[in-house]
């Protein structure tokens, strides 16, 4: 099958088991996308799939033959970060970073209507869940980058 992950295209071959979060992981050596629950519910390996949020622990990575993945990794241009990542630390919007990039990934993925207000934003970054606590600040950062576009 054939995966294109952060603009490098990669031939892989691949037990159909397999998931995308594994794949990037183990296969490609991005360890960006964290492995949390492994049922989908925290978003700690969420990635751009074809530019839409997904939690890659429960994408099969066969069904993403001939896709586009973007994962946090693959977000900064060149030398600089991404708007979002800059934010980020701006609004010192991450503690203990485990679940940064999946929260860093789902927030690039997020659609102008769901970044009109704070509470837009919390609503759709809910599936993205943080053991420290850094809500307040990773929607500031969330909306002051919305804001700014």
């Amino acid at each position: 099958m054939t995966l294109h992950v952060n603009g490098q295209e990669h031939q892989l071959r691949l037990d159909n088991r397999a998931t995308l979060l594994d794949v990037l992981r183990e296969q490609l050596d991005l360890p960006g996308a964290k492995k949390g629950c492994d049922h989908g519910q925290c978003g700690a390996c969420t990635v751009l799939l074809d530019g839409r949020r997904v939690v890659s622990c429960l994408i099969l990575a066969v069904t993403a033959d001939g896709s586009d993945v973007t994962t946090v990794e693959g977000l900064s241009a060149g030398h600089g970060l991404h708007p979002i990542q800059e934010a980020f630390v701006e609004f010192d919007a991450l503690q203990c970073g485990y679940c940064t990039p999946g929260q860093i990934c789902s927030a690039v993925g997020l659609t102008p209507e769901e970044t009109g207000s704070l509470a837009d934003i919390r609503e759709a970054m809910s599936g993205n869940l943080c053991r420290c606590g850094a809500y307040v600040n990773i929607a500031a950062a969330v909306y002051e980058v919305a804001a700014a576009s």
